[in-house]
C-alpha cells in the first residue's frame, strides 16, 4: 500500500510512504488520541477529499508491518486529502472549524483506540 498526500487545505503533505499490508481494512468512525490528554480522548474521524460538494470519504484502519515493533495499524483515508478529526459529533465537518484538524495518516499501536463500523 502506498500513501501520498499532496498539499491541500485539510492537512500538510506527506511524502510517499510504503506500507506492507498484513490484514484487511475496516472502516473507522472514532479514534482515541493521546496528544493533549495522557488518558486519551475520543474524536470523530473521516477521510477528506477535494470535492467541495461532498468532501468526506471513509476512514480505514489496517494492520501493516512496522519495522520497529512488528505490527502497527495504519489509519488512512479513502479520499485524496488525508483524515479529518473533530471532538464533537454534533458539529458539521468543516475546514473552518478551529476545533477540527487534518492529518495525512496516522500509525496507531492498538486497535482498542478505534471504533469501527
Amino acid at each position: 500500500m502506498l500513501e501520498e498526500i499532496e498539499e491541500n487545505p485539510n492537512c500538510r503533505p506527506a511524502d510517499m510512504m510504503r506500507f506492507r499490508e498484513i490484514g484487511p481494512a475496516k472502516e473507522v468512525v472514532q479514534v482515541r488520541l493521546y496528544d493533549h490528554d495522557p488518558n486519551g480522548r475520543w474524536y470523530q474521524v473521516t477521510g477528506w477529499t477535494d470535492r467541495e460538494e461532498a468532501p468526506t470519504a471513509g476512514a480505514f484502519i489496517q494492520p501493516v508491518e512496522d519495522s520497529g515493533s512488528g505490527v502497527a495499524y495504519l489509519l488512512h483515508s479513502a479520499g485524496n486529502c488525508g483524515l479529518r478529526f473533530k471532538p464533537d459529533s454534533e458539529s458539521p465537518w468543516s475546514l473552518t472549524d478551529p476545533a477540527q484538524w487534518g492529518e495525512p495518516f496516522l500509525l496507531l499501536g492498538d486497535l482498542q483506540d478505534v471504533v469501527t463500523t
